[in-house]
């Protein structure tokens, strides 16, 4: 009897194990990452959406608008082959809260948004590529994209007010952002970068992924704060200088996987961007794209810009 119970208890444990983990194992075609397109207003936002399960039964996820950080979905509903979420404002003008719907065509997910004013947005959806990572990266020559004289290589999105004084690249005030007219896939990145005290800029890595600069000296490691990929990967430590001195940052994007330097410390190493964040030029993912500088949320200072591309 003894044996046979032993047995008994085995085989219902092997079921139950079986069972569980096929709960767990049934993917939902909606699930994974997806870059995005809102048409709103006459134009064309990138934004991102992430749904994944949680559990054996219920759908969550992330979502990042053409602005603001990526935030957290509660529960993604599905019902007859649609699906459902919503998220409440972050940056967006209104207290409503940012609808959305959809349905799967394809490899394709197609919806609306009701937005925050009371006005609805279609959007459409492709899967995200992979960004595939290369290991033992051979380096080109590395290339002043800045050449201390003029702006020669860069276009300001909107009226300019960047200038350049002694060799430094400047935003005085708060105005338009920079972009350089070079794309790239992977590369590695010296830049050297100042800001009065309070201000807050940032580097947008193939004009998709920021890295934050912000005045932090003294805060806690943080996603939003200085050195962090804005809403997604927070630095181990906040190694910024005091407001008014000379900092640097050394970036290497290979793929999705991104190692920074700040000022000599490894603060983020070889870790994966999920998606693009608020603010992106563009959610093309698979393609090269340029680097651009946040001029819009205060004064900022750039010198030494010197990017390498990664060689086949």
């Amino acid at each position: 009897m003894n044996n046979k119970f032993k047995m008994c208890v085995l085989v219902y444990s092997f079921i139950m194990a079986f069972t569980t983990l096929s709960f767990a194992q049934q993917i939902n075609p909606i699930e994974g990452r997806w870059d995005m397109v809102i048409s709103q207003e006459g134009k064309d936002l990138p934004s991102w959406l992430e749904i994944r399960h949680s559990g054996s039964r219920t759908l969550v996820g992330r979502f990042v608008y053409a602005m603001g950080s990526a935030r957290p979905i509660s529960e993604v509903k599905m019902v007859d082959g649609k699906f459902s979420f919503a998220i409440p404002p972050q940056w967006e003008d209104g207290n409503t809260y940012m609808e959305f719907e959809g349905s799967m065509s394809g490899d394709v997910l197609k919806g609306t948004m009701l937005y925050t004013n009371g006005k609805t947005y279609n959007w459409v959806a492709t899967r995200a590529p992979k960004l595939e990572y290369t290991k033992n990266a051979k380096w080109g020559k590395p290339i002043k994209l800045f050449n201390g004289k003029d702006l020669s290589g860069w276009q300001a999105m909107g009226e300019n007010q960047w200038i350049v004084e002694s060799g430094v690249l400047k935003s005085p005030k708060s105005g338009s952002n920079l972009v350089s007219e070079q794309k790239f896939d992977d590369f590695k990145l010296h830049l050297e970068f100042k800001y009065p005290k309070g201000s807050n800029s940032g580097v947008y890595l193939r004009g998709r992924y920021e890295v934050q600069i912000t005045d932090s000296k003294g805060a806690e490691p943080s996603d939003v704060e200085y050195s962090g990929v804005y809403g997604f990967l927070t630095p181990n430590e906040v190694v910024a200088k005091a407001a008014g001195e000379w900092q640097e940052y050394d970036i290497t994007l290979i793929g999705r996987r991104v190692t920074i330097v700040a000022n000599g410390a490894q603060v983020i190493c070889d870790q994966i961007i999920p998606g693009i964040t608020g603010g992106a030029l563009d959610s093309k993912e698979g393609e090269p794209g340029p680097l651009y500088f946040q001029g819009d949320h205060g004064p900022i200072e750039f010198r030494n810009i010197i990017i390498t591309p990664r060689i086949d």
